[in-house]
Parts: structure tokens; sequence; C-alpha cells
């Protein structure tokens, strides 16, 4: 079937183009007029219409260069449905390089909005009647938080419908079937009926390569599961496939002080009380106190920082039925990114 023209921010795009359409968005204390980009790739075939959005959280990089790069993957001659990309959300955050807006609020925490609230709440409600309402699904690009590194992983809610299939088409090692936080994009997209996957891979204000690799290559695969893209996919005939859980936790420090890695745990499988790092007193009269992990699983999260406070979070734990498949597939999954 053919697609029809389509109205995004009062403008109409026609089947077969790609258009770049101006949200303004409040300005900035200077009085300086700031609006976001969106990018709407319109097929002149009839499809789903999907967002893809990245800095959400300001200092989320690692999402502007994916969907730079999902970019050169797009023509609309190619497409079925319509794409719609938008690079920088949180356009005071990037200028600002922080996760939070300039009044210090969490966006990812503001959804769906208010016409009249607060700048989050303003900015939350106008990406969601501009754009999110528009669509069938969505993907929400993200990092660790500042001072943390997470390996390649997506965050979904199995209880909106069509979000399963959609999680796994991505195909990331390891699929977090986790609650909705209130406020969040994902749960606000949830309450009307539209899947959304949470990409997490990296850390905050820097570009990670592999994580970068494994966000565009999983878009890719999402967009052929979607049948908006006829193109070969890295997911074909693949030995291993995505683990699913819902249990994961946080092991915190059990003292303050310098924290010593025994290595480089990321995506690594550890047993239950395996010593992850110690925990060194920086003036050197109390024993250093060990770092074990709770129980079996793969780290699939870490803090960054050599200093620590007693309670702080080191190491993210995933917990899962088979082990041994997960440890199988991350270490084909690294051996594929990095061969890209």
């Amino acid at each position: 079937m053919q697609n029809k023209p389509i109205i995004l921010g009062g403008q109409e795009i026609k089947p077969g183009t790609k258009k770049t359409i101006l949200f303004a968005a409040p300005n900035i204390i200077t009085q300086v007029k700031i609006d976001i980009p969106a990018h709407v790739f319109h097929s002149k075939k009839s499809g789903p219409i999907l967002f893809i959005c990245g800095s959400i959280h300001g200092d989320e990089l690692n999402s502007i260069e994916i969907i730079r790069r999902i970019h050169t993957h797009l023509h609309t001659q190619h497409l079925s449905g319509t794409i719609i990309t938008v690079p920088v959300v949180n356009v005071y955050g990037v200028m600002l390089q922080s996760r939070y807006l300039s009044d210090r609020r969490d966006l990812n925490r503001s959804f769906p909005g208010s016409k009249k609230g607060t700048l989050a709440a303003r900015l939350a409600f106008g990406l969601m009647n501009q754009i999110v309402k528009h669509c069938d699904y969505g993907i929400d690009l993200h990092t660790g938080a500042y001072g943390r590194m997470n390996m390649p992983q997506l965050r979904v809610d199995f209880s909106t419908p069509g979000s399963k299939a959609f999680a796994r088409s991505f195909n990331t090692p390891v699929i977090l079937d986790s609650k909705q936080r209130d406020g969040s994009l994902r749960q606000a997209a949830s309450d009307l009926q539209i899947p959304v996957l949470v990409y997490e891979g990296g850390e905050a204000l820097r570009f990670n390569e592999i994580c970068i690799r494994a966000g565009v290559i999983g878009i890719m695969n999402s967009l052929r599961y979607l049948k908006m893209i006829k193109t070969s996919g890295h997911n074909e005939n693949k030995k291993y496939k995505s683990v699913i859980t819902n249990m994961s936790r946080w092991v915190r420090a059990p003292a303050s002080g310098l924290v010593e890695p025994v290595n480089d745990m990321l995506a690594k499988h550890v047993k239950k009380g395996q010593v992850l790092a110690y925990v060194h007193d920086p003036f050197l009269i109390n024993p250093s106190v060990k770092v074990v992990a709770p129980f079996e699983g793969i780290v699939i999260g870490k803090a960054l920082s050599a200093m620590n406070t007693e309670g702080d979070a080191l190491f993210h734990i995933a917990s899962f039925k088979k082990l041994s498949g997960v440890s199988a597939y991350i270490e084909e999954f690294r051996n594929e990114i990095t061969s890209q």
C-alpha cells in the first residue's frame, strides 16, 4: 500500500521524502530561541512509524553518534513506513554537558509532561505530542550515568503488547525485563500502548566504539524485524540469542576509600562469593575490605571512579538461569562487534 502525507510540527511531509522539522522549545535564559530538529524519513510504502531519540540525558553522547550512523543507512526509496529521529532531545543538558536540564530536573522523570509546567515538563510534553503520539514503536538511546559504564543491554517492560518480540529483534546479549520508572518516556509511551526499547551502552560524555556499533546493529536488526528495510542482517542464523532476566542488583561499597578492581569485570561471569574488588584505606591505617559478588551472574555495569563512599554502587550484576549461554553469546557478540 502507498503511504499518505503526514503532518508533524504543522508541516506536511509527502511520501518518498526526507524532511527536517524544527520544534520550538523554551528559550534559554538570554531569550535566545531554541529549536529541536527532528528528521523524518517518510517512505512511499506504508508501514510502521518508529521514533529513535537520543540525549534525553544531556551527557549521553553515544546516542547522537548512533543516530548519525543510522542516517547513513536510511534512504526513503528503500524504506517501508516512517522513521523519525531526534538526535538531541535535551538540548539544554547537551549545552551544559550535564545529565540534567538547566533547572536541575531529570527529563526522563518528567513525562508525559504538561504544556504549562516546568521546563522539563514542557519539553517532555512537546516530545510526546509532536513525535511519540504519532508512532507505533520507539527506541530510546542511553548510556550509563556519569561515572558508570554499562555493557550493551536493553531495558524493556514486557507487559506492553509487542515489546518482547521487538526487544528480541534488537539482539543484545542481555535484556532486562524491568518495571516502568515513574515519569520516564518508556512509561508514558507504554500508557499509549507504544512499545519502547531503552538501549543502554557506554558511559556519559564519552564515545564508546563497541557500544555505538552495537546500537547501530541493534537498530538495523529491529528495522528488519518491523519489515521497514530488507537488507541482510547480522542477527540471521545466530547460534545464540538474547537472554532475558528480571533480576539484577547493584553491589555497594562495604567501606569508603580507594577501589581496586580485581580486573575488568564488565560483561564477565562471576560466581557467588567471588572477590570483585578491594577497598583500601587511603591513610593506610585500616585493613583493606573485600567487595564480593552476592550471587552468580554477569556484570552488566560498573562504577568508574577510583574513590568511593560506603554505600556507593560499584558493580551491577544480573542473574540468569543459563549462565553458560549468556557467557558464550557475550563472547560471540564481542567478536562480531569488534570485527565490523
